[in-house]
C-alpha cells in the first residue's frame, strides 16, 4: 500500500453503512453534524485491542463532553464483536466490516511490519471528523497503549 491510498486532513471521509455488535445498520451519515472519531482495530478480544477499546470506554464522557462520537471498526463478526461489547462492557458502537472495503476506503489495509516480517493486515489507525465528515486528523500504525490519551492532547483536551 502506497501512502497516496491513505487520508489526510482535508479529506471528505468515506461514508458507509456497516452491522454493529446487535445486528443495527449504523450509517457514518447518521453523524452528521456530530465530531465522530472512527477507529480501526486488528482483532476483538485479543490484548492490545482490548486495552484499546477499554480505553476508549474509560474516556468516552470526557469525549463525548466534548462533542466526539467514537466508533470502532474491525472484521470481526457482529457476534464476536457482540461478546466484545459484552465481556468489556463497551458501550460504543463496533461495526463490523468482514468484507474489508470501509478498512480499504480508509487507507487501513495493508503491509505493515510484525516481529520482523511483513504481513499483510490491519494498520490501527484512528480518523477524526469534523460535523461535516471532512478529517481533521489521520493517524495510521498507532499503538494501543496510550492512545486515548495522545488523542485527547492532539485534540486540545488535556
Amino acid at each position: 500500500m502506497t501512502d497516496s491510498s491513505r487520508l489526510a486532513a482535508g479529506d471528505t471521509a468515506p461514508n458507509f453503512t456497516l452491522t454493529d455488535q446487535d445486528g443495527r445498520s449504523v450509517s457514518l451519515a447518521d453523524y452528521r453534524g456530530q465530531k465522530v472519531v472512527v477507529y480501526f482495530y486488528p482483532a476483538a478480544m485479543t490484548p492490545g485491542c482490548t486495552t484499546q477499546a477499554c480505553d476508549f470506554r474509560d474516556n468516552l464522557g470526557s469525549l463525548a463532553a466534548a462533542g466526539y462520537q467514537v466508533l470502532g471498526l474491525s472484521k470481526d463478526t457482529p457476534a464476536k464483536l457482540k461478546a466484545f461489547a459484552e465481556n468489556d462492557h463497551l458501550t460504543f458502537p463496533l461495526l463490523s466490516d468482514e468484507d474489508l472495503t470501509v478498512h480499504n476506503a480508509y487507507g487501513a489495509w495493508g503491509e505493515k511490519n510484525s516481529y520482523g516480517k511483513t504481513v499483510t493486515g490491519v494498520l490501527r489507525s484512528t480518523f477524526v471528523l469534523d460535523e461535516a465528515g471532512v478529517v481533521t486528523l489521520a493517524l495510521y500504525n498507532v499503538k494501543a497503549t496510550g492512545h486515548v490519551a495522545m488523542l485527547r492532547k492532539k485534540l486540545g483536551l488535556g
